[in-house]
């Protein structure tokens, strides 16, 4: 296996001239590690929560040894490793530990990068681990920012490096079936999608100063490539989520599941071509910055697409902290066709006629094939044996970008401009009147806190960036500034 040496991956980080992996270099995994008796040795990032889970689930395949855990908090580092010690090392399961993820990319015993760190380093890694001739297994969402995404495509490209996606709903069977039903014209032709995640969170709460970094983590290298800032939320892990450094709100973080499925059941083969967003974060005064009622109408080009992500509990209508109900659902797809609808999300869902009787059941496990399936594609060595390869996965997350960009841009304005907005498409205008009920339930006075409404945005695939009204603001979005050493340099 080609290494790379630290001092090569910080002077590619800054952008300084460095000879390129020649690929005759790299070994050829799919050449060896043809048999299942041949081992697949495996390092995770990120072991606090996702990641954790994953080290059980590499451990479980047939061939594969996890042999590195990497994390830049010690003290989770350390019981981690206690745990896996006690667990799954028996002869030679030995692992090592690290709080740096360049010293693990270094080793030449390492095949295979897990990262499930936050949000802010999955681009990185995964475009270090390609350079250093490492596959990826990268968590949801991919990206950081939407350039991020087409970086990680050409380095697993470049480099002949397969990258899976943690879009664990590719390996469903029930979204499989469905997609290829919807596909084949089934259920004739699709007339409008609405697609949703009503959950129910609470207030991440509120600091007025800044926060100690807790001592056992390394901020420099838990920051990576994100800003060093202030610590603004009580909870220094996974609240991260709700702050635009160094996360993307619910939109990417739930959001990318059931958008990912949409590009799947679609057959679509690249991103929409407009979009427009509203909402705010309501009824919390807290550190949070992303919005926790986002509506997002999108349109790949004559078919009309709702996203609505909601975070907010539903008291008046369904009582205590349970989230809102829409069309009948909290979660999923709902995919209005000429002759039925699809309606699915992580548990399966089913085919209904006028009447709403269910005329099809699919079927669905949640995607507890996806590791095997990236493990056996790395035996076959082709990217196309991948449920979710990068390429697919960067696409969807990327709608997600595109949506929290169209919020970003926006201004605060009167409800009836949001209607006027939304008028045009059916169900947009009957999920903003649920929306509005929704904020009634919850006593928000839209007239201290109005929505934040932002201009319709035009998408130029090719280029991936806005173009026409809106798109000077917007295209600021669409690269994240990174801090040196832990930079991406425009050519992978």
């Amino acid at each position: 296996m080609h290494r790379i040496s630290r001092r090569v991956f910080v002077s590619r980080a800054v952008g300084a001239a460095a000879a390129p992996i020649a690929l005759s270099s790299i070994r050829s995994f799919a050449t060896a590690a043809q048999s299942p008796n041949e081992q697949i040795r495996v390092a995770v990032a990120g072991i606090r929560g996702q990641g954790w889970g994953h080290v059980g689930r590499f451990q479980q395949q047939q061939g594969v040894k996890v042999v590195a855990l990497c994390d830049p908090d010690s003290e989770i580092l350390a019981n981690r490793l206690a745990e896996f010690k006690s667990q799954y090392s028996a002869g030679d399961n030995d692992v090592t530990a690290s709080t740096d993820i360049r010293k693990v990319l270094d080793r030449d015993d390492v095949d295979v990068l897990v990262t499930a760190a936050p949000n802010h380093w999955h681009a990185l890694m995964t475009v270090w681990a390609c350079q250093a001739g490492k596959h990826v297994y990268v968590e949801k969402p991919v990206s950081h920012s939407i350039w991020e995404g087409r970086q990680m495509v050409q380095a697993a490209r470049k480099y002949n490096r397969l990258v899976q996606a943690g879009t664990q709903q590719r390996s469903c069977p029930a979204v499989q079936e469905a997609a290829r039903d919807l596909q084949q014209g089934k259920y004739g032709k699709v007339l409008w999608v609405h697609c949703s995640r009503l959950n129910a969170r609470a207030s991440i709460g509120k600091v007025a100063d800044p926060q100690p970094v807790p001592p056992n983590i390394d901020y420099n290298l838990w920051a990576g490539p994100a800003p060093m800032t202030p610590v603004m939320r009580q909870s220094f892990h996974y609240d991260w989520h709700w702050q635009w450094n160094w996360g993307d709100g619910e939109m990417a973080n739930w959001g990318v599941h059931y958008l990912d499925d949409l590009h799947h059941l679609l057959g679509w083969k690249d991103v929409p071509n407009k979009v427009v967003a509203a909402g705010n974060r309501w009824a919390w005064d807290d550190n949070g910055q992303t919005p926790n009622i986002h509506l997002a109408l999108f349109h790949y080009d004559q078919l009309p697409v709702v996203v609505d992500i909601r975070n907010l509990p539903d008291p008046a209508r369904r009582g205590g902290k349970e989230g809102a109900v829409y069309l009948g659902r909290r979660d999923g797809n709902y995919i209005q066709c000429e002759h039925a609808s699809v309606r699915i999300s992580r548990t399966g869902g089913g085919a209904y006629d006028a009447d709403g009787k269910r005329i099809h059941q699919y079927k669905g496990d949640g995607g507890a094939s996806h590791v095997a399936n990236f493990i056996a594609a790395l035996r076959t060595g082709k990217s196309q044996d991948l449920a979710a390869d990068i390429e697919a996965a960067h696409q969807s997350t990327a709608i997600c970008h595109m949506a929290n960009i169209a919020w970003r841009v926006g201004r605060q304005t009167e409800p009836e401009q949001v209607r006027q907005t939304f008028q045009d498409c059916d169900d947009a205008a009957e999920a903003l009147k649920d929306i509005l009920q929704q904020l009634d339930g919850n006593q928000v006075d839209l007239a201290a806190k109005p929505f934040v409404l932002g201009p319709t945005l035009t998408y130029d695939r090719t280029s991936e960036r806005f173009v026409g009204n809106g798109a000077r603001r917007a295209n600021r979005y669409l690269r994240c500034p990174h801090r040196p050493p832990f930079v991406i340099p425009d050519s992978v």
